[in-house]
């Protein structure tokens, strides 16, 4: 009665931790043992049909009553005497299973108290009613409480044990409990991989035939010869590329520092610009007006003016001509 009062019976768990430890074994053994995508997927599409995979993959329930005997029927959780729900039973959670744990211990300590109750009583009414009466001395007091405190010591040192075995279970069933979450997410990613597989190989097989249809191999500029190339090759061309890339790089950073200088020269250039546009506008008006007053018959004088410097050039040619 000390072992149901403080621990649950550990046969159940330890068959539990250990089924579904086979179980996930037997599952990734399946997995790693089929060829192809399509096997596998067609296993776990039985496994569904024959209502098989949550057997195989599902935690054996420890919420059984503890009261069950190991090897024996199980009694159906709506017989019980016990107030905990029934509900539990069919969809157990850790809350209601620290609930329903806390209750039985409940239960398991106050039973210990009634038969430790009872049984003293017994025994004392068959001592002093008994033909002769039971007398019991100081001696064997003695001797009972050295028993006694012995028998105690190993209890104790044997809970501790249990404790201890309790935790490491506890931490090995949280461990399974997620390693069965990852392997019921790894089901589904795999029962949709060879859909997604088969539309990628579509669609490889698609690109490579329009590849094969554009491709010309006069064209200089044509960058299949490089998509096809080995590992090798596809890494040296990678770092050839890298190369020229880096060059690239640093000439931009060039052209980067020396923009504020270019950009102060264009300004200039550009005032300049403006001064000189300014300069050919007048000069053209002014052209513009002298063509227009001799269209006219009008005459500034700048006629007169270069006749007579024409002529005064000449007079002075023969002046010139004569001294030498």
């Amino acid at each position: 009665m000390l072992w149901s009062r403080d621990l649950t019976p550990p046969s159940s768990l330890a068959i539990t931790l250990l089924d579904l430890s086979f179980h996930r074994f037997s599952y990734l053994c399946f997995i790693n043992m089929t060829d192809s995508s399509s096997e596998a997927l067609a296993a776990l599409q039985q496994l569904e049909e024959n209502g098989k995979l949550k057997d195989r993959l599902a935690i054996i329930r420890i919420s059984d009553p503890i009261s069950t005997e190991v090897g024996g029927s199980y009694p159906s959780p709506s017989k019980r005497s016990s107030d905990v729900s029934v509900s539990n039973f069919d969809d157990p959670t850790p809350a209601s299973l620290e609930a329903d744990l806390s209750h039985y211990k409940e239960l398991f300590s106050k039973l210990r108290f009634s038969y430790l109750e009872q049984v003293t009583k017994e025994k004392f009414l068959r001592a002093i009613v008994g033909d002769p009466p039971v007398i019991v001395g100081h001696n064997e007091n003695m001797e009972l409480e050295t028993q006694l405190a012995d028998v105690k010591a190993e209890l104790k040192a044997r809970k501790e044990d249990a404790r201890i075995m309790i935790e490491e279970m506890e931490q090995m069933g949280r461990d399974l409990a997620s390693r069965y979450k990852n392997v019921e997410l790894q089901t589904t990613q795999l029962s949709t991989l060879p859909a997604s597989i088969e539309n990628l190989e579509s669609t490889i097989a698609e690109l490579r035939a329009k590849q094969i249809a554009t491709m010309d191999p006069s064209d200089p500029n044509n960058t299949s010869s490089s998509q096809n190339l080995p590992l090798p090759a596809t890494l040296a061309l990678l770092a050839e590329r890298e190369a020229e890339l880096a060059a690239l790089n640093r000439q931009l950073a060039a052209v980067h520092s020396a923009l504020p200088r270019k950009t102060r020269e264009a300004e200039a250039v550009g005032r300049e610009r403006s001064v000189l546009e300014r300069r050919k506008s007048d000069a053209i008006a002014q052209a513009r007006e002298a063509q227009r007053k001799k269209q006219q018959g009008e005459s500034d004088g700048l006629e007169e003016m270069g006749r007579w410097y024409r002529g005064a050039e000449d007079t002075l040619k023969e002046l010139v001509g004569t001294q030498t």
